[in-house]
């Protein structure tokens, strides 16, 4: 199995075998101590149009597919 995934939430599923999932980091802000959630999006290669908004996916980095998409699905994790 390949080491380097992301898990993230799908957001959009409207283009043709594409999905856009959005992937959140909490860190702690280094001098106030406040959790802070960032949130970046990815768009990764859905070869079947599986996934749905809403699915929790485990997405890898790929080869350039496209202009903005460099990630592709390895497996839905939960289904809505």
């Amino acid at each position: 199995m390949y080491k380097k995934y992301t898990i993230g939430t799908v957001i959009s599923n409207k283009m043709n075998k594409t999905i856009t999932v959005a992937v959140k980091n909490k860190a702690q802000h280094l001098r106030y101590k406040k959790i802070i959630t960032k949130t970046n999006k990815y768009y990764a290669h859905d070869e079947h149009n599986q996934c749905y908004i809403g699915d929790i996916v485990k997405i890898r980095p790929y080869r350039p597919l496209s202009k903005k998409k460099r990630w592709i699905l390895i497996e839905r994790i939960i289904e809505k």
